[in-house]
């Protein structure tokens, strides 16, 4: 299409000198404009697509079992870090003072989607952002506590993944007992700097009456008070320990659970990398399998979708895991009918 076409399209309408003048005019600014727009079409078409980014923001000084497993997925989705997808890592450091400062120098950077997991990181970019999408990877109780309406529709800018812990931690202790009979006091180690683990105790205060067990609970928010807990646990006489999920005690757990074993503490905790690390049974959901599903929940915001509409998925499938290692160290026998119901015996 050339300047040629332009004029003897206008010198077909117009039947006097003057209009033809005046079209020549006519044809010099459309042929300017018809250039610019095919020029900047051809640019656009040459630049290269943006690349996104996400904003990792985890709690400890290293990523752990969870960002870990959220990253595995990514790479089977086919992201590749720098090169069709930007990751800014986020540390707080395992001070929980910080996380919201770090949120808030994360939301400046202005990524497309933040991924974090527990609920204290959570809580801070949650206060740092109601606009940018916010995916969890794992965390418990975002309902009662108000964070997201509800599990179908979260509402608002957070979805992600629920672990459920909370749901079967009875059941944990349940196991404990079985494997443990002579167990009749049962430490619960918390962190106060989690508000999911306000009411644990409580949680599980009916399955502790019917087991015969008394609960004795023990707050540690940093692992410098990990000494002082176990101190408490012995003057409290207690003959085992429960330990629920917690971002921080995933990040040290191999530090608790030495020192469970040097208290000779049976142990139960909650996905199978504390049963890796050292503890009697582990009972949950495979914490990293569910970060690892997070990603998908990434894919499709990154895809155009809400995460208001985007409904939070639940751990549906639960691990019983037995180290036979750590029973032998401390000195336990483990009953034939936990042998049996276990998925995985570490030896």
């Amino acid at each position: 299409m050339n300047t040629q076409f332009w004029i003897r399209w206008l010198d077909s309408i117009s039947g006097n000198r003057k209009s033809r003048i005046q079209n020549l005019k006519s044809v010099g600014s459309v042929a300017v404009v018809v250039t610019l727009a095919m020029c900047w079409a051809v640019a656009e078409a040459q630049q290269p697509g943006r690349i996104p980014t996400i904003g990792m923001l985890y709690p400890d000084a290293k990523p752990g079992v969870c960002p870990d497993g959220f990253r595995q997925g990514m790479r089977e989705l086919g992201y590749v870090d720098g090169k069709n997808i930007v990751i800014a890592f986020r540390s707080g450091e395992s001070k929980p003072e910080r996380f919201r400062e770090v949120a808030a120098d994360l939301v400046r950077s202005a990524p497309d989607v933040i991924w974090t997991h527990g609920i204290s990181t959570l809580l801070a970019a949650k206060q740092a952002t109601t606009t940018i999408p916010i995916v969890v990877g794992v965390s418990r109780d975002l309902v009662e506590q108000g964070i997201v309406s509800s599990l179908a529709r979260p509402g608002g800018n957070i979805t992600g993944m629920e672990l459920r812990d909370l749901e079967i931690i009875g059941k944990r202790l349940e196991i404990l007992k079985e494997t443990v009979p002579k167990a009749a006091s049962v430490a619960v180690l918390v962190d106060s700097n989690d508000p999911s683990h306000a009411n644990v105790t409580k949680s599980i205060e009916p399955e502790a009456r019917a087991l015969n067990v008394r609960l004795q609970r023990v707050e540690a928010s940093a692992p410098k008070a990990f000494d002082k807990a176990f101190s408490a646990m012995m003057q409290g006489r207690a003959n085992a320990l429960l330990i629920p999920e917690n971002a921080m005690f995933s990040a040290n757990r191999q530090l608790i659970l030495d020192l469970a074993i040097s208290k000779r503490l049976p142990a139960a905790a909650g996905g199978a990398h504390f049963a890796d690390a050292g503890s009697l049974l582990s009972y949950g959901a495979n914490v990293g399998d569910v970060c690892r599903r997070s990603a998908t929940v990434v894919d499709k915001i990154l895809k155009g979708r809400k995460p208001a509409d985007l409904p939070l998925e639940r751990a549906e499938k639960f691990e019983l895991v037995v180290n036979l290692k750590t029973a032998k160290q401390i000195g336990v026998t483990i009953p034939p009918t936990v042998l049996a119901r276990a998925d995985r015996v570490i030896k």
